[in-house]
């Protein structure tokens, strides 16, 4: 099986700084006026990054896309929980990552990465290396045609690599975005991927080239189908509720946050995911028979939705 050469990581560097590029680009092209804010920032004992942040627009109330390559003496605690052979090891992290939290109420919160890692060996042997990565959707009012279509355009960027490997990465997804505390899923879900080196470098790399393509086309045709969807203080309301799960999951949970903190990455870059308005209510439940009840009682269920 083909492994990994002197020039992989180089060519990965170049396609996440690519994709970061389309991204930005593509999220700009649906706003009248907003543009992203770029920061550059260094890591001082190894590595650095971008991180840019459209705030504002008529569409999007922040978009943050980040990425960052790092490197450091002793891979992070939350690196090696499932490989603890490889605590102490030295390596290299890159990756792009994109939280998109929408104005409208009925557009969905969306979150894309991609990442690539290389833990050193310090006898000279070949590195261990692997990638991850996924999307997944989070919807405030539940559509079923956008779920359709969001886990459609997964299981076709799937499709090339065997019939299994959707429906393994859509049940991983369930399982890493659910917030146990709550008992409830984050969102619909999508395809999440850890640990990928198994089918060697050039056809796992390609396949996260694959997802980081599928992630725009699953995502805008939602946003253009639901962005003038009229809605009022009752929904808007309801959004910034659901919000709070997102910063749930993401300060508690999220693996990537973890490891920022743990390597010393740039606070502010790593919580660009955060949503700019948010709010938490005591024992909040909805009125049966709404639009509010029913995303608890048919979307944040697992499914089969394709």
């Amino acid at each position: 099986m083909p492994g990994m050469t002197s020039d992989s990581a180089a060519s990965v560097r170049t396609h996440f700084l690519e994709l970061k590029d389309r991204i930005c680009s593509a999220f700009e092209g649906e706003e009248s006026a907003a543009r992203f804010r770029s920061d550059v920032w260094d890591r001082g004992d190894g590595g650095g990054g971008t991180t840019r942040v459209l705030l504002d627009g008529q569409v999007f109330e922040q978009v943050g896309v980040g990425f960052s390559h790092v490197s450091g003496p002793a891979l992070p605690a939350s690196s090696t929980v499932r490989r603890p052979e490889l605590a102490g090891r030295g390596y290299e992290a890159m990756g792009v990552s994109v939280v998109v939290h929408p104005r409208n109420p009925h557009v969905p919160t969306s979150h894309m990465n991609v990442r690539f890692i290389v833990a050193k060996d310090p006898t000279g042997r070949l590195p261990v290396w692997w990638f991850g990565g996924g999307f997944d959707l989070t919807p405030y009012y539940g559509y079923r045609e956008d779920c359709v279509d969001w886990h459609r355009t997964a299981r076709e960027a799937c499709a090339p690599f065997g019939d299994e490997v959707y429906a393994r990465l859509k049940a991983d997804c369930d399982d890493y975005f659910f917030l146990k505390h709550r008992n409830e899923p984050r969102g619909i879900g999508g395809v999440f991927f850890d640990d990928l080196d198994r089918w060697g470098f050039d056809r796992s790399f390609d396949f996260v080239r694959r997802v980081g393509a599928a992630y725009l086309d699953a995502y805008l045709p939602i946003v253009r189908r639901r962005r003038e969807t009229p809605y009022g203080e009752r929904e808007r309301e309801f959004q910034l509720y659901r919000r709070g799960r997102y910063v749930e999951f993401n300060l508690v949970y999220d693996r990537g946050t973890l490891f920022g903190l743990q390597s010393g990455g740039r606070t502010e870059s790593i919580l660009m995911s955060l949503p700019p308005r948010v709010s938490w209510r005591y024992d909040w439940k909805p009125e049966p028979g709404t639009r509010e009840a029913e995303l608890y009682e048919e979307f944040l269920r697992p499914k089969e939705w394709v």
